[in-house]
């Protein structure tokens, strides 16, 4: 009886450990997966036309005032707000993006606003935003996550055009700030001068901005070459332009990375006829995220892959397209006409792993 008793017990014993045992391999599987899918989502977007309705006597708003050509006034603005907030609440699903870079907002009224009255309200985004010369007013901002992101320089950077000092154009945002793994982010984000009286006679401006992101970039390398650094925005050119391919020496993603140079995460996807913008019915990548080498290492603490980048194309940012067929951006206004859409332009986002 006891011979019987000590057996019984023996087993038990076995299967309680093997059973633990098992616990303790699944418990440290699942770990180690979770560490490997840590998300660090970065997007930019374009939201074409992001005005209040407050008139700025310092710049050239009058369009987009309730007495202004389009009629612009609180209902449209909150429709504008709450389509933006759709937008990066849909791309980021259950995790919020760490990091919004947006392009053409007005004013910090109107990032106020889109992150304490639209469905962003809940995520409790904080921003960084400087008043550009922008003859509209328009600037750049970036959104970002403060459990994520803990900002510990941001400034703008003004450009002036050597040849023609009196010319305005929006700032560079650049920002610095420490995430999750401890690490230190670089982030620079970009509104290029467009592209308005034709591509080649406006290049040059382009290419100067390019150069004082570069210099900005040299500058940071220098200090540290294995820095991270995310150059975001919609340069007003493709990736294999002069200002990105060879001022801004953003390259094509290839087998052999250097942490010391730029990579342009756009190129290989525009290269295949997609894009974040449509013009005259072909799609191209206006919009770009580009990327310091020690980015793309997968043995670094955090780092991304070709395959993590994205144009957002939901259905509701889309609309058919009557003149070149297929699709086409589901714009707020098209001509003087309003739709309550979205913009002219297509959000990016990468996944960054940590």
């Amino acid at each position: 009886m006891i011979g019987f008793t000590t057996l019984f017990f023996g087993k038990y014993t076995m299967r309680i450990t093997s059973i633990f045992q098992l616990l303790l391999l699944v418990c440290l599987n699942s770990t180690a997966q979770n560490h490997e899918k840590r998300n660090f989502k970065v997007m930019c977007y374009n939201v074409e036309n992001y005005f209040d309705c407050v008139d700025d006597s310092l710049t050239n708003d009058s369009e987009y005032l309730p007495m202004g050509m389009r009629g612009w006034n609180n209902t449209k603005y909150q429709k504008k707000q709450n389509n933006i907030g759709k937008v990066i609440t849909y791309i980021g699903g259950w995790d919020a993006p760490a990091l919004v870079g947006l392009c053409e907002i007005e004013s910090e009224k109107g990032l106020y606003d889109l992150t304490h009255y639209s469905g962003l309200k809940n995520l409790r985004y904080k921003y960084l935003h400087h008043e550009s010369p922008d003859a509209r007013g328009i600037d750049v901002a970036l959104l970002y996550q403060p459990r994520m992101f803990k900002p510990i320089h941001n400034e703008a950077i003004n450009i002036i055009f050597p040849h023609a000092p009196a010319s305005k154009t929006r700032d560079i945002l650049f920002a610095s700030g420490v995430i999750p793994t401890g690490d230190t982010l670089h982030i620079f984000v970009c509104h290029f001068p467009s592209r308005l009286g034709g591509e080649l006679e406006s290049e040059d401006r382009r290419m100067y901005v390019a150069s004082v992101v570069r210099l900005k970039v040299d500058s940071i390398f220098a200090i540290n070459q294995n820095s991270n650094i995310i150059i975001m925005g919609d340069f007003n050119d493709y990736p294999n332009n002069k200002s990105m391919a060879e001022v801004l020496k953003a390259e094509p993603i290839t087998d052999v990375i250097s942490t010391k140079s730029l990579y342009n995460l756009m190129y290989k996807l525009h290269a295949s006829g997609k894009g974040s913008n449509k013009h005259q019915g072909e799609w191209g990548a206006l919009d770009q995220m580009i990327v310091s080498g020690s980015l793309l290492k997968t043995n670094h603490s955090i780092f991304t892959i070709q395959s993590d980048v994205h144009f957002f194309d939901a259905d509701f940012l889309l609309e058919n397209d009557k003149t070149f067929l297929g699709k086409q951006p589901f714009r707020t206004y098209v001509g003087m006409k309003y739709q309550e859409g979205f913009s002219d332009h297509l959000p990016i986002y990468t996944d960054f792993w940590y």
